[in-house]
């Protein structure tokens, strides 16, 4: 019985920061996070990282300042460290952490584009490259490796180049316009 409540509780909280994740895409970027903002105080440093791996996740889309985003994604790497695959089959079966990886990795990479540390971002883009293999064949994953394309063609033409691009018009965004990062699954 409270295995069953502690499960309610779980999937609870994962449908809270799915409403959040919908109100930052119905435009609401502001109060999307500040709703973020609070469930990490309800979760803390030390919840179910699943909660924190995906909060984080998302809470690095809401934020102004690129440094900001880095230090969010790097939260949900953190808490992807210690996920289990017991853990996120409870959220949804066909999931492993493992999968985690090349999203998390390439969202690093774009961070690190946008404040100017090649370097980094290109060691953050090979371990998404090298992860990739784990994405299936559907939209996600072309989505995945499509942004990672992109993102190794801009650092690509940076190294020709000499030095680092102005960045394009608008918060990440790569030099035809497109997004840098992945598309965000929906938690």
């Amino acid at each position: 019985m409270a295995e069953q409540q502690e499960q309610a509780a779980a999937d609870a909280m994962m449908t809270r920061i799915g409403q959040v994740v919908m109100l930052h895409r119905g435009g609401d970027r502001e109060e999307a996070r500040d709703r973020f903002l609070d469930l990490w105080a309800e979760i803390g440093e030390d919840g179910d990282p699943l909660h924190r791996c995906t909060l984080a996740h998302y809470m690095a889309d809401t934020q102004d300042d690129p440094s900001d985003e880095l230090a969010w994604d790097l939260r949900a790497l953190s808490a992807a460290e210690e996920l289990s695959d017991d853990r996120v089959a409870e959220h949804h079966q066909s999931l492993a952490v493992r999968a985690f990886y090349p999203s998390l990795h390439l969202n690093l990479a774009a961070d690190y584009v946008k404040l100017g540390r090649s370097e980094a971002a290109r060691s953050h883009l090979s371990r998404a490259r090298g992860s990739v293999d784990v994405l299936g064949d559907d939209d996600y994953g072309d989505g995945i490796r499509a942004g990672i394309g992109r993102l190794e063609l801009r650092l690509e033409e940076e190294g020709l180049s000499g030095g680092a691009p102005e960045p394009a018009p608008g918060r990440g965004k790569g030099p035809g316009g497109e997004t840098l990062g992945p598309p965000r699954r929906r938690p």
